[in-house]
């Protein structure tokens, strides 16, 4: 009877309240940042600014695989609009809007695979982005500056993202078709602002052998780290 109790518990912790996140059946408590630039915590890495952990991470990572430092997962040019929480509710009516109006993760069945039809490549250009997801004086970095990031690491794979000024994590990624989330602790994949004409996006992609900027389904669930404007 208290196992099923604590179930309940979770459950309702886990979906009603704001700030609360599920990773790997934990549930973290995520803090809520001020609308102030000045009061983020933030990390400098090759000349940049960036925060110093992801959107909905509980804290900065102490290993590649602290699913403390998980955080949320979005669709790609997504506002937060809670369709990031792992364990968000799945649809499959898709927004045709830049702004869906719920916190649904919106799973489509077609190519071009999008959370939005028709697709707009433009809503998460700069900090004024029409959906970006980043804290007032942040955006969602380029496909370049995760490039700079990668190509300065001292080893290209996960442990080379993990030793670096941002301490990335491995916090895994939510499939489009079933919104499972897979290969938590393992993989990670850190969405950026820079599309691709046939309709994907481009993206960090690193795991324990290898890491490189790749392109793919905008309805996927991945991370974002910030950058500073």
């Amino acid at each position: 009877m208290k196992f099923k109790v604590f179930i309940v518990f979770v459950f309702i912790v886990c979906c009603l309240l704001p700030g609360i996140s599920l990773a790997q059946d934990k549930v973290v408590v995520i803090p809520l940042w001020s609308d102030s630039s000045d009061e983020i915590p933030t990390v400098t890495s090759n000349g940049r600014v960036w925060m110093d952990s992801h959107l909905g991470a509980y804290r900065v990572a102490q290993s590649v695989d602290d699913y403390q430092a998980y955080g949320w997962l979005y669709q790609w040019g997504r506002l937060a609009d809670g369709h990031e929480i792992r364990s968000s509710p799945l649809t499959e009516t898709l927004s045709s809007d830049d702004v869906p109006g719920h916190d649904n993760f919106i799973s489509p069945s077609s190519p071009p695979y999008d959370w939005r039809s028709p697709q707009n490549n433009h809503v998460a250009h700069g900090e004024s982005g029409i959906n970006n997801p980043c804290p007032a004086g942040f955006r969602l970095h380029t496909e370049t500056e995760l490039e700079t990031e990668r190509a300065s690491w001292n080893s290209n794979n996960s442990a080379g993202a993990f030793a670096s000024p941002l301490k990335l994590v491995g916090a895994g990624y939510r499939k489009y078709d079933d919104g499972t989330v897979v290969h938590a602790g393992n993989y990670g994949l850190y969405w950026s602002s820079t599309f691709e004409v046939g309709g994907g996006a481009r993206y960090l992609d690193f795991d324990s052998d290898n890491a490189y900027m790749d392109g793919d389904r905008r309805a996927y669930g991945f991370s974002i780290r910030c950058i500073k404007d």
